[in-house]
């Protein structure tokens, strides 16, 4: 049995789940909190902090760039846009001309012009194609 001593950050943050992605740890309520790929919904970022998303409901801030972010996820996470990454697992719309992604959390996002091709291709060959 191993004693918490040798149990260091380091440790789990570089295990991974189903041989993909590491936990993120997140900052909350002066706990340190793992957050595995699969219960993250969406992030959005806003400068040098990003806004996690979860399927509980939770929202957590962390102090990294969406983009260092998106280096740990694996890839099932795409960027829609300058500011959102977006797990295709929770996508369960598309919307105004595949403009906006509707979320199973209910949460509405943004699709940047330029990515609209490359997300669309994305979900159309996962068979999330959802017609009105």
């Amino acid at each position: 049995m191993k004693n918490f001593s040798s149990f260091t950050h380091r440790n789990l943050s570089s295990k991974s789940i189903n041989g993909s992605a590491a936990f993120i740890s997140v900052q909350s309520m002066g706990r340190t909190v793992y957050l595995a790929p699969e219960v993250i919904t969406f992030l959005e970022g806003e400068g040098n902090y990003t806004f996690i998303y979860t399927n509980t409901g939770k929202k957590y801030l962390v102090s990294k760039t969406l983009k260092s972010l998106a280096g740990q996820l694996n890839q099932n996470f795409m960027r829609v846009h300058k500011s959102y990454l977006v797990n295709s697992d929770y996508v369960v719309a598309r919307l105004e001309d595949d403009r906006m992604l509707k979320l199973s959390c209910g949460k509405e996002v943004v699709v940047s012009r330029r990515k609209i091709k490359e997300v669309s291709g994305m979900l159309d060959h996962t068979n999330l194609r959802i017609s009105a």
